[in-house]
């Protein structure tokens, strides 16, 4: 216990130059904590927001659909698997038949993408309720970024072309009978949902969908013509820009550290130089030099821990406030394509405060040790007469 107490008192008299290193070092814990725990929540919130409105348990697609290329539209559509239907009766699918579109708003010419979907459904939060509303026109839903981009409102009539099965190119009008508010631009920009039903009838694909989104919790069975992709695949770019969100803002965080640890590297060389007789009277009192070098250590690696419980003390609160309230997201936030919403919420695990507090002591602990290894080449007679090793 005698190493410890001195380690402790030599830190505590150190005075400014200790709390200015463990103020440095206690920013660096938070910055490291704080933008971690916002990435973490990024990630869970936009998780969430695709999975409840769009992925569900996770999507059987058409064996020629592929989301980025419309021109395979065309082709990607099929009749539902007997398997398959059997669990849209029990409410555990709902099938999706995409159409590709042309909306004439106003007399514009606006690209759209028609969405069939069941009114009856409950697999995802999509409100496909609204489309058993009586309408003069065929009943229409639409987010708030279509209704925006092509000024349209509720009650709105939109003329729509499309061309089915055939390749016979037809139009029709739709009403706009609700503006759903989601965080999920996938459902929303370019996307005009109508019953499936009616979708079916209007391309000539009776029966027939481009993907089939099954409930949460689902066991894949394999379907001939149908692929199923799970969260992993569907997620993966989402996850991918977390992580490149993620090691872009490490810079920052190696940036902080160096700080930190560059004025713990400083005061334990400035420390030894300075106390060399005292480092020269403790060997000659009977102290080995793996002690006083363990000395020395110690005393820098507490600079580490005092700036976990500084950086806790004041940093909690304010963490708290953000997991509470949100960082809030400007307007001009839906145009990167992610379901944040108004704000993001961080989420701070144990794992993650644990993780850096442990970061940080190491990294201190090997900074501190690193003068010291001069202590070992450094004579007592020379020491107490004040010479240099």
């Amino acid at each position: 216990m005698l190493i410890p107490k001195l380690a402790l008192r030599n830190l505590l008299g150190a005075g400014v130059r200790t709390w200015l290193n463990v103020a440095v070092l206690s920013i660096a814990f938070f910055a490291i904590v704080f933008m971690q725990g916002l990435f973490i929540g990024m990630n869970e919130q936009a998780s969430d927001a695709l999975i409840g409105t769009y992925y569900g348990g996770g999507q059987y697609w058409q064996e020629h659909y592929d989301p980025y290329d419309p021109f395979a539209l065309e082709e990607s559509h099929a009749r539902v698997p007997d398997a398959l239907q059997q669990l849209i009766e029990e409410n555990q699918a709902t099938p999706i038949l995409i159409v590709q579109a042309t909306s004439f708003p106003g007399g514009r010419i606006v690209p759209a993408t028609l969405y069939g979907i069941s009114p009856e459904q409950n697999v995802i939060s999509i409100p496909s309720h609204v489309l058993k509303t009586e309408s003069d026109a065929i009943p229409a839903l639409i987010g708030t970024r279509m209704a925006k981009s092509a000024r349209i409102n509720v009650g709105d009539l939109l003329t729509i072309r499309w061309r089915d099965a055939g390749g016979t190119y037809d139009a029709a009008d739709v009403q706009i009978v609700h503006i759903m508010q989601t965080t999920v631009s996938i459902v929303d920009a370019g996307k005009v949902w109508i019953s499936l039903a009616t979708l079916q009838e209007m391309a000539d694909m009776p029966e027939e969908a481009t993907i089939i989104v099954t409930a949460k919790n689902f066991q894949p069975i394999q379907q001939e013509k149908w692929s199923f992709k799970d969260h992993d695949f569907l997620l993966s770019e989402l996850k991918a820009l977390v992580q490149q969100k993620t090691i872009g803002s490490s810079i920052m965080y190696i940036l902080l550290m160096f700080l930190g640890v560059l004025a713990i590297f400083d005061t334990q060389v400035l420390s030894i130089f300075r106390r060399q007789k005292e480092i020269g009277t403790l060997i000659a009192l009977g102290m080995t030099r793996v002690k006083v070098i363990g000395l020395f250590t110690l005393e820098g690696a507490l600079h580490g821990l005092l700036a976990a419980i500084v950086g806790f003390i004041w940093g909690s609160p304010v963490l708290y406030l953000m997991a509470k309230n949100g960082w809030p997201m400007p307007d001009y936030g839906d145009d990167f394509g992610m379901a944040l919403g108004e704000a993001i919420y961080p989420m701070y695990t144990g794992g993650l405060i644990v993780g850096t507090t442990i970061l940080v002591l190491i990294t201190v602990t090997i900074v501190s040790f690193l003068p010291t290894r001069r202590i070992a080449k450094l004579k007592p007679t020379d020491a107490l007469r004040g010479k240099r090793a």
